[in-house]
């Protein structure tokens, strides 16, 4: 009698911990998450083919990603736009919205590097070679990105400055809305040249880069990226920004031409 309750009792003991075992395996199953990611237009490329990499990763969450200038972006953000996460082509966005308290400051990390490039259609019979030559009379029309908006633009009134033509080639800037629209502008030639990352000459066909700006000709180009204070899901968040380090990651960013940090 005595064997039989003992054997009862073990039993009910092997039991309560096989429920127990599975109670703890429902409690941790990854829930689906949705997040929403703001990120700078020069991000496009690589961005689309992480997103593709974090889907096999995380397959239980789902990125959207919306591309746009940094400072429209941000902007955005500080109206209330619902984003878990921003990646930036300036600092100076990104410290708009510390200093407006809306990110997790902690997240913060600056991510990325990039060049600024003089561009013209690839068709093009222009024989200049340097930013400082582009009020020679074969270029009636520059384009660059909205200076307040666009961090290229900002970068590249910084070039046109250093080497003292801002004034003389102010009648032949055209502005736009981000560094894609200026490409496309550029490779559809209905300006001369134009002023983006390299990562974004480094994609297209039909255009060529000309001149390479130094970086002292400018303000240091970084990317920084962190979660935003009023997201719901900030450890998802924090997770995608912990892969945007990872090797796999890197090597998506090195191959569209940005630098790692």
């Amino acid at each position: 009698m005595m064997k039989v309750l003992k054997r009862g009792v073990v039993l009910v003991a092997l039991l309560s911990m096989v429920f127990a075992l599975a109670g703890c395996q429902t409690t941790t199953k990854s829930e689906p998450v949705a997040l929403t990611i703001s990120a700078a237009a020069s991000l496009k490329d690589a961005m689309t083919e992480i997103q593709d990499l974090y889907a096999k990763e995380q397959p239980n969450t789902t990125l959207t990603v919306t591309f746009g200038s940094s400072g429209s972006l941000a902007e955005q953000i500080q109206q209330g736009a619902d984003v878990d996460v921003f990646l930036s082509a300036s600092t100076k966005y990104m410290n708009n919205l510390k200093d407006a308290d809306l990110l997790n400051n902690d997240t913060i990390k600056e991510l990325l590097g990039n060049d600024v490039v003089l561009i013209v259609p690839k068709d093009s019979t222009t024989t200049i070679t340097d930013f400082a030559q582009v009020t020679d009379p074969s270029i009636k029309k520059i384009a660059i990105g909205e200076p307040s908006t666009v961090p290229a633009g900002q970068y590249a009134v910084d070039v046109f400055t250093y080497y003292n033509v801002m004034d003389q080639i102010a009648d032949k800037l055209v502005y736009g809305k981000d560094v894609k629209e200026v490409l496309t502008w550029v490779e559809t030639g209905n300006v001369d040249a134009g002023v983006v990352y390299s990562t974004d000459a480094e994609v297209s066909d039909s255009v060529k880069t000309i001149a390479v700006a130094s970086d002292e000709s400018h303000k240091a180009i970084i990317y920084p990226t962190a979660v935003i204070k009023a997201s719901k899901n900030p450890e998802a968040a924090q997770a995608f920004i912990d892969f945007l380090s990872t090797d796999a990651a890197k090597e998506v960013f090195v191959k569209y031409g940005f630098k790692t940090l």
